[in-house]
């Protein structure tokens, strides 16, 4: 090296990736574990029911976990960077859009009444479970993209609710009103939390307000405002006679709570599973857990779905970008607010409003899609902040010589 030149030492920050977030990883893994096993005692008198055997859906669901473990893993090692590229997020936004149109034209309502699902021949495909994942990333990416202008409304507020009614339209015609409340909620936290203003976000809101109250005229005068004051109706009086051809499904589930006790009936114990609590394997599955777990088994539920949301926003708040914190927020949100919403429905702390709860709940595009959002918020969790020193060859300072008087 010249003797002439210095080495000057600078610091430079940059992203490296390490090992996916541990406590995450295993509370997945057990809520997984857990929710199968469930599930299968949840649903095996069903299965026999319909002349199938009794790991019937136990089986398939196992599958479907198997299948999104796979991409789980997968997922949790791609740079999840990949998800903003090439204008990925726009494209299987529009996807889920044409889809959920595409529901009511080649859609099967699978007995329900309504229909949600697309009929693939060996399985199912639920278009609304793509819906949620792509406004997550999409939302990430444009907050991303125009963090200094998500405070201006023609530029923050305005157009995310666009997109969002773009996908609540056709769940409309579905009709599958608690998607639109959940897709909804992710949306508006989301843009709060990427900046937009709250008086912004209020000016929807009380929009939304006044629309529905619009609605609720307009059924009270045609003559159809019946359906929705029964159901209020039924809710919050469950066990009157008038109602008890509508409400069948909510006293079975509480009967099922409340028979469950402190400890519950033991493992694979449940009455209200022989045929008595329809949806026992599906939305209905909390129910079983509290009559075979008791009180005590469904708060550790309970916590182990806590601690999941705490880490899910722990790594947000550790990300190293703001797309990274965006996806891990609306990903956390969405299991937050779906086990939310289905325990109380269960519980009848709300209306019934037709949401599964996460990992438990029979469905393999929901378990997929599920396990495909926590791969991508332990993608996030591998990403550290690391020093690297660089030494730079810089010339000496050039002398100075003082002029003598």
């Amino acid at each position: 090296m010249d003797s002439n030149t210095n080495r000057q030492v600078t610091e430079r920050r940059r992203v490296r990736f390490g090992y996916p977030d541990i406590t995450f990883s295993i509370v997945v893994l057990i809520l997984l574990g857990l929710g199968i096993v469930m599930m299968f005692s949840a649903s095996y008198a069903i299965a026999i029911n319909e002349n199938k055997p009794g790991y019937f859906y136990a089986l398939r669901q196992a599958i479907f976990a198997g299948i999104g473990l796979i991409v789980m893993l997968i997922v949790t090692f791609v740079d999840y960077h990949v998800w903003a590229k090439k204008g990925f997020a726009v494209i299987i936004y529009i996807a889920s859009v044409l889809l959920l149109w595409a529901v009511q034209f080649i859609g099967t309502d699978l007995d329900t009444g309504n229909k949600r699902w697309i009929d693939l021949g060996i399985t199912t495909f639920q278009p609304s479970e793509l819906a949620k994942f792509a406004i997550v990333v999409l939302f990430a990416y444009l907050i991303d993209k125009n963090y200094d202008k998500m405070k201006k409304f023609t530029t923050g507020a305005l157009p995310a609710y666009i997109l969002l009614g773009m996908v609540a339209l056709p769940l409309v015609f579905q009709p599958h009103y608690s998607c639109i409340i959940l897709i909804v909620m992710i949306g508006t936290v989301m843009i709060f939390v990427g900046g937009s203003k709250w008086w912004h976000i209020a000016i929807f809101v009380l929009l939304g307000v006044a629309a529905l109250a619009a609605i609720m005229i307009y059924m009270v005068q045609s003559g159809r405002v019946t359906y929705i004051t029964t159901r209020f109706n039924c809710w919050l009086h469950p066990f009157e006679e008038e109602y008890l051809g509508d409400t069948w499904q909510t006293r079975q589930s509480l009967i099922a709570i409340g028979s469950g006790g402190l400890f519950g009936l033991g493992l694979g114990e449940s009455r209200q599973k022989y045929l008595y609590l329809p949806e026992s394997e599906n939305d209905f599955v909390f129910a079983i857990v509290c009559e075979e777990l008791g009180l005590v088994g469904a708060i550790m539920v309970i916590l182990l779905f806590v601690l999941l949301i705490m880490q899910g926003f722990h790594i947000a708040t550790h990300s190293k970008d703001k797309f990274g914190m965006m996806l891990s927020v609306g990903f956390t949100l969405q299991i937050a607010l779906q086990a939310f919403m289905n325990i109380a429905v269960v519980a009848n702390l709300m209306p019934n409003t037709g949401i599964s709860l996460p990992f438990f709940s029979y469905g393999g595009t929901a378990l997929i899609m599920q396990l495909v959002e926590m791969g991508i918020v332990l993608n996030v969790s591998r990403s550290r902040d690391t020093v690297v020193k660089v030494a730079k060859s810089v010339p000496p300072p050039e002398p100075v010589y003082r002029q003598e008087a």
